[in-house]
Order: C-alpha cells, then structure tokens, then sequence
C-alpha cells in the first residue's frame, strides 16, 4: 500500500543536486535516521540528505562504538528508513567489514543496500586502503559519499577517537585522501573531526562538496545525529553537536504521566474507550 505524504512538498533530492549547491553557494543539512518516525520527521522538515549511519550502534541499540554493526543490521534499519523518505537523498553506511575483505565483497553488499533496502548511494570510510572497493562500487552505477578525517571504525588502529589535522604534515594527508577520493568520482565528502582552518582549505580546493561533523563552519554542508539534533542522546554529547530541544525529557515526562494514570486508575477514562 502507498504511503501518504500530505505534509511534505520539498523536491526530490538526486546526486547531482550536492555538487549543484555548492557551485551555488547554498549549504546542504544531511541529518542521521535509523528508523521509520525519525526518518518521516527528518524528511518533512526538508533535510538534503539523510544518512542511516552506522552510528546506530551506540545510538540506536546501545553499543559502544560501530564496530559491532553488521550488514543485516544496516539493511534492516536503512529499509525502514526508505518507506519513510520522499524527497531526502537516501545514503547508507557500509558497516565494519562490509568492504575491507575485497573489491568484490564490497559491490556485493553496496549492491544489497540498493536492491533490498532501497538505499541512493553508500558511504565509505577511508582513502588509499579502501581505493579499489570504491572503484568497483561507482564502476556498478552506485554513487559513493567518502569519509576522511577521524574514522570510527579504524578507532583501535588509530588509538581512540582523535582529531585530525592538527599538523602540517596530517593537513597535507588529509588534503590528498580528499583529492584522490574526488579524482576516482565520489560525489561528496565526509570530514570528521578535522581542525576548522584545515577542513576550509579542502573545501575550497575541491569541486565536490565536503559534510563537516565538527569539523567547523567553512564545510559545503553538516550532518549531525539525529538525536544529538533533538536532544535524545543517552549520555555525553559531542562537543560539535548543537541540542535544539529535550526530546528525552517530554518523552519522560509523558511516559511519567502515562504510569500514573494507569496506576491511578484514571486511564482509560470514558474518552479513550470503544
């Protein structure tokens, strides 16, 4: 059955649509979602693009990092996300493992998150080392967000979750991880964690857009957690991600209301039955 959208009217989003605003000047909104209500929300607000992250698995389902996520978690949740969005631009995550083992592996399952879950396009951590399976993947018609600076997957290589950048030399690196990821054709990319003055010079040296994540305001464009955005984050929030409400709270407050109610005997009261 069809679903119905009678309160959204934004335009679809296409690939093309990223490189397009940069050259216009026009910041692009990339928000996360992992489910169908947060997805329907995200979407009527009119987001460019919505990423089911694999950052499901501490926000979502209580891990402490993205390393447990698996292939049959992100089709599962990017497949709810899909029956929710309309206009956003749908990109998926490739979880832990997904891609690294080979080139072929990792068409394989890019190709099952366009064919069973629905997904516009997938996201890739890493540069040189994951070159071949990003080739492959644009070489079967599906479009690649890149993802450089700080990389969750690649923590316990890299000893925690750093800031990237902070150097000359790791400035540099930085700068040709983003060259070579465009030369190869992805459409856009990632720049986690990197000092603001460092991600601006990427950005103005590239033709494709960059996505910060607190990586300061000179990016093309943001993305942000979707309950960091809302105020429904268990635990600390990162220091680059800005609350625009307490979700957790009203959700508390009602579930409170709820239980008190229900133990009072006063719901259901005669309004609320059949």
């Amino acid at each position: 059955m069809d679903t119905e959208y009678p309160d959204r009217a934004h335009p679809k989003r296409k690939v093309h649509h990223f490189r397009k605003l940069k050259e216009e000047g026009k910041r692009i909104a990339v928000i996360t979602a992992y489910d169908y209500p947060t997805a329907y929300a995200a979407d009527s607000a009119g987001v460019d693009a919505i990423l089911v992250g694999d950052s499901l698995g501490p926000v979502a389902l209580g891990y402490q990092n993205t390393l447990p996520v698996t292939m049959e978690m992100m089709l599962h949740h990017t497949a709810a996300v899909r029956r929710a969005v309309k206009s956003a631009f749908l990109i998926a995550d490739m979880p832990f493992l997904s891609y690294q083992l080979s080139p072929e592996e990792a068409v394989r399952n890019a190709g099952r998150f366009v064919q069973e879950a629905g997904a516009e396009a997938v996201k890739i951590e890493g540069a040189h080392d994951v070159l071949p399976a990003i080739e492959r993947i644009l070489g079967a018609g599906i479009p690649v967000l890149g993802h450089i600076g700080l990389l969750p997957q690649s923590i316990h290589r890299r000893g925690g979750y750093r800031v990237r950048g902070k150097d000359a030399e790791d400035a540099e690196r930085l700068l040709a991880e983003a060259q070579l990821l465009e030369s190869v054709g992805v459409f856009a990319i990632v720049l986690e964690a990197v000092i603001p003055s460092v991600a601006a010079k990427i950005t103005a040296e590239l033709k494709i857009p960059t996505i910060g994540i607190g990586a300061g305001p000179n990016c093309d464009g943001q993305v942000l957690v979707f309950s960091d955005v809302v105020g429904l984050t268990i635990g600390p929030v990162p220091k680059f991600a800005k609350q625009y409400g307490n979700v957790f709270q009203i959700m508390k407050d009602c579930v409170e209301k709820y239980v008190e109610e229900v133990r009072s005997a006063s719901f259901p009261d005669e309004k609320h039955q059949y």
